[in-house]
């Protein structure tokens, strides 16, 4: 039998807490608010240099720097920092881990609060609300307001990213002048749920599980959230890349066997899984599948995409990669005509590729171009 897992390492994360906490969708309250971020390069005189990039399902705050847990490069270093398309030495550029999440700001591993606001002394775990992804972007203009950024020069983020983007731009139009939604769509497919599902059943067939109450043995359901993720990455590769990077290699087996990885694809997805459970929370997973799989941007606004942008003055980048199936191009293509239709200065690219959903995060030149151009667009704007 295999020994159980610890919890990952708990970190002091940059953080702000709001006292007077958050009213959710749900109809509950999180108090305190805690929003942890990070922040590259400086914001300007006039606070008109700020871009915020909005994370992903499995990413952080950690957005441009090694990150604490794993020692491993920033999530999106190849288009953050000086120079580069998201130029700190041009921008203030800042990320927040979203809230539900668990490196830092309020989400099931914080300490739990009574209705009054006080520590009850056990995280939250399971009895952590549930949360949209419009109460993730309130939160998130919670910390804006903080900073003292009367408005954001641009919101940039792919996939779970790009919705909040798309809520950023819903919600708060006055406050954006550029948004770039990235390997996204307005709501979440059947498809997409189902693999979701399928990741949470294995959380919840872990017999670490515990129903959500795994913190009190001081372990972690690292089996089922090593499926869960090994599930998920799967839906970010296309067929192209795993045939390019594995096809049908053997690791030197011999003879048919189910008691070891006998194809290297199968060995990559195992490292994946079991990496991924030192640096994330089963119930963070849990509560940010969930606020994926509600958003719907049509059903917020009377079943109308186009109603939630109508009158805007963002301009936008709606950038999709061919070989997506996640999110596949014809879900940016149904955005950018929603925009359309609501006379929105709308801007949109098919990024040629084999590497599958994972393209916005991987050195794809013609993107970063892309990308680098349009916020130089935006700054000249704004004379930035």
């Amino acid at each position: 039998m295999t020994e159980a897992l610890a919890p990952f390492q708990r970190l002091d994360h940059q953080r702000v807490v709001f006292a007077d906490g958050l009213a959710l969708d749900c109809g509950a309250v999180v108090a305190p608010l805690a929003v942890a971020y990070r922040t590259y390069g400086t914001l300007n005189a006039a606070r008109s240099n700020a871009v915020l990039i909005c994370h992903a399902l499995t990413g952080d705050q950690y957005v441009a720097e090694p990150h604490p847990l794993t020692g491993k490069p920033g999530w999106w270093e190849t288009l953050v920092g000086p120079g580069r398309p998201v130029d700190t030495d041009r921008y203030f550029v800042v990320c927040a881990n979203v809230l539900g999440g668990c490196m830092g700001s309020s989400g099931p591993p914080e300490e739990m609060t009574d209705a009054e606001g006080r520590p009850t002394g056990r995280p939250w775990g399971t009895d952590f609300p549930s949360v949209t992804i419009r109460d993730m972007v309130r939160a998130q203009k919670r910390l804006v307001d903080h900073l003292g950024i009367p408005r954001l020069l641009a919101v940039v983020g792919g996939s779970m990213g790009g919705m909040q983007v798309l809520e950023w731009a819903a919600t708060y139009p006055e406050m954006v002048v550029a948004a770039a939604p990235i390997a996204t769509a307005t709501y979440h497919s059947a498809q997409n749920i189902a693999f979701h599902e399928v990741g949470r059943a294995a959380i919840h067939g872990d017999p670490d599980w515990k129903g959500g109450r795994y913190w009190e043995d001081g372990r972690i359901p690292a089996k089922g959230l090593s499926v869960a993720r090994m599930v998920a990455h799967i839906t970010y590769l296309s067929e192209a890349a795993l045939g390019r990077k594995f096809g049908r290699r053997l690791r030197g087996a011999t003879a048919l066997t189910f008691l070891e990885d006998v194809f290297e694809v199968e060995s990559y997805l195992r490292h994946q899984g079991s990496t991924f459970v030192r640096r994330f929370d089963a119930n963070s997973y849990l509560t940010i599948t969930r606020a994926m799989d509600f958003f719907d941007l049509a059903a917020e606004h009377g079943g109308d995409v186009a109603a939630a942008f109508r009158g805007t003055g963002t301009r936008f980048l709606v950038a999709s990669f061919s070989s997506d199936w996640l999110f596949p191009t014809e879900e940016s293509r149904s955005l950018v005509r929603a925009l359309n239709a609501a006379a929105a200065n709308v801007s949109f690219v098919e990024i040629a590729t084999d590497k599958g959903h994972d393209a916005f995060l991987l050195d794809e030149p013609v993107f970063h171009r892309a990308l680098g151009g349009f916020l130089r667009g935006a700054a000249e704007r704004v004379g930035v």
